[in-house]
């Protein structure tokens, strides 16, 4: 019997904890692989971080992550937070894979090359104007997979 795989897709909003721990008890009840995926899309993005603690996690530490002026340093920076959040789950088996590219373009990518069989991926609540500007990756993932999508609906605490 094939093992189920589910993908887990995170980035480096607080609420990323959250997504990878109920994503982690979902994939654990299906008696499922994890994989954690992180997409480097656009490296302003991580200049521009207003998150602290990152991830809700004090102990994780920036390192060259605000150098975006270097891609193999954000990269690596991008494996250490996937490996910190697999160690924060406490489970060596988690799969980690860093991406780069078009946010929803890459999860479903992802996703087809690992045959996961389903998406985890939280909805973040954003402001309206970012919402029409930018679009929602969450929304386009829905619309263009055929995968299960599990989405993990993230307010934020006012």
């Amino acid at each position: 019997m094939k093992t189920k795989k589910v993908l887990i897709a995170l980035d480096y909003d607080p609420s990323t904890k959250k997504i990878a721990e109920t994503g982690y008890s979902f994939a654990k009840a299906m008696g499922a692989e994890i994989i954690l995926l992180h997409v480097i899309a656009d490296t302003t993005y991580y200049s521009a971080l207003e998150y602290s603690p990152i991830v809700g996690m004090v102990d994780f530490s920036f390192g060259d992550l605000t150098n975006t002026s270097n891609p193999d340093g954000l990269k690596k920076e991008t494996i250490h937070f996937l490996e910190k959040i697999k160690k924060h789950l406490g489970d060596e088996t988690i799969q980690t894979i860093v991406r780069e590219g078009d946010f929803a373009e890459s999860i479903l990518k992802a996703a087809k090359e690992v045959h996961a069989d389903a998406i985890v991926i939280g909805s973040h609540s954003r402001r309206w104007l970012e919402e029409i500007l930018m679009g929602s990756v969450t929304e386009k993932v829905l619309h263009q997979t055929l995968i299960p999508l599990f989405i993990i609906p993230i307010k934020k605490s006012k």
